[in-house]
């Protein structure tokens, strides 16, 4: 009966310990299907968000133009007949750009209704494209040309199906003798769309089709290049000397412990420092971008301090007591080797710095960096805006034009931001040392 028993216990016991067995392996395969579902979704989400911004503003990368025989009527443009370029400047381009495509659709001069709808087949910006052509080749006065000039911006939402032909005229952008005339266009091959270069070429405007990213995309330059000028020299040296240099004592705790809450202070605070000290106190213009340059270094600089301590630190103690060890000075062992080993850290933080004050749009707002600038600045000291101000701008703007322009500008502040990140993951790979 005792033997019996203890098989029998054993038997239990066998079965307590495979069913435990299969507890376990049954929690961990559920934890990884967690965890795989995790990363899907994460994936998914995405997806579908590169999806809706791709699907939004890859349009925005073509424009519709019409190519229309216009005459360079001299009476108008230069009735003296001198040349004088203040005079070419100010002629009445409008006036031969409607000339011609009321000639072009077959437009009676006295019928106004039909008149107007002809007119708003162009864009409000070609005379200035007729304007130009004619400052670049005063030649052309005189003479009869077929150029092409930019579309409305109701046309060219009308070819891209942004606007649907099936809705009632009255609820319609676009009326069905319009219609008709961009049909007949389109026929004969007078509208196109080609690569648009005006959203990289162009300033601000109020018109979707003759609205551009140039101010934004040089003052956005200006700001990195203040914020690598200032933020990563500044930021290095501070990490050197915390980590290498400074005292243990209480004042270089409360130091560290006031750069580590900088790093997660809401951007929006330095913009509220840039305005009071920058702006109020040090008299700096507004909306420029060495103000905007100064609020994002304050906000980098944390984050690089950070990084570059971290690197810093993972830098083995036995590189720094062979250096120490053959007769190399405290500041020849950082300067020679502690740093050249930290490298990789340090750009990868640095990067992700100047990644994060790429895409600040908060602190920039606060010090007015939603200016309506035509003309790219020269200089830092000049009115201009940024990447993510221009986003926000366009994003909230009546127009429908400017709702795939929003999403073309998305899409090249993210390749912005992925070529960043590309280049810190070469530069860390290129200077990655193992050991």
């Amino acid at each position: 009966m005792t033997a019996t028993a203890e098989i029998s216990r054993a038997a239990v016991s066998r079965d307590a310990q495979a069913k435990a067995l299969a507890k376990r392996n049954a929690a961990e395969r559920r934890f990884r299907a967690y965890g795989i579902a995790a990363i899907a979704f994460c994936f998914l989400a995405v997806f579908v968000l590169f999806a809706s911004i791709i699907s939004r503003g890859y349009t925005a990368f073509q424009q519709s133009h019409i190519a229309l025989p216009v005459t360079f009527d001299a009476a108008v443009i230069d009735p003296d007949g001198k040349r004088d370029r203040t005079t070419l400047f100010q002629a009445d381009y409008a006036k031969l750009a409607k000339n011609a495509i009321y000639a072009e659709v077959g437009v009676d001069p006295n019928n106004k209704p039909l008149r107007k709808k002809a007119a708003d087949l162009l864009s409000r910006g070609v005379d200035v494209e007729l304007r130009d052509m004619v400052l670049a080749d005063p030649s052309i006065i005189g003479q009869t040309k077929t150029v092409e000039v930019t579309a409305a911006g109701d046309v060219d939402a009308l070819l891209k199906g942004a606007i649907d032909r099936k809705v009632p005229e009255a609820n319609r952008q676009l009326s069905d003798q319009q219609l008709s005339w961009i049909d007949a266009m389109v026929q004969k091959g007078q509208i196109s769309k080609s690569f648009n270069w005006t959203l990289l070429t162009a300033g601000a405007s109020s018109q979707p089709e003759t609205a551009g990213l140039l101010v934004a995309l040089v003052g956005s330059l200006y700001m990195m290049l203040i914020v690598v000028l200032l933020a990563v020299p500044f930021g290095v040296a501070g990490a050197v000397y915390l980590e290498e240099f400074a005292p243990k004592n209480r004042w270089t705790d409360i130091i560290e412990v006031n750069v580590n809450n900088l790093a997660a202070v809401p951007s929006i605070v330095y913009g509220l420092l840039g305005l009071a000290i920058f702006i109020n106190t040090m008299g700096l213009p507004r909306s420029a971008p060495i103000v905007g340059g100064l609020v994002l270094s304050l906000m980098t600089l944390p984050t690089i301090i950070i990084a570059t301590r971290a690197a810093l630190a993972s830098v083995p103690p036995s590189i720094k007591e062979a250096a120490l060890g053959v007769g190399a000075s405290k500041m020849q062992t950082i300067a020679h080797h502690v740093l050249p080993l930290a490298v990789p850290g340090i750009l990868t933080g640095t990067i992700i710095g100047l990644v994060r004050a790429l895409g600040e749009t908060a602190p920039l707002l606060m010090i007015g960096m939603v200016a309506f600038v035509v003309d790219p600045p020269k200089t830092p000291l000049e009115p201009a805006t940024a990447l993510p101000i221009q986003i926000y701008m366009w994003a909230t703007s009546a127009e429908r034009g400017f709702t795939e322009r929003t999403g073309a500008a998305t899409i090249i502040l993210l390749l912005f931001s992925f070529a960043m990140n590309a280049g810190a993951i070469y530069l860390r790979r290129r200077f990655e040392r193992r050991w």
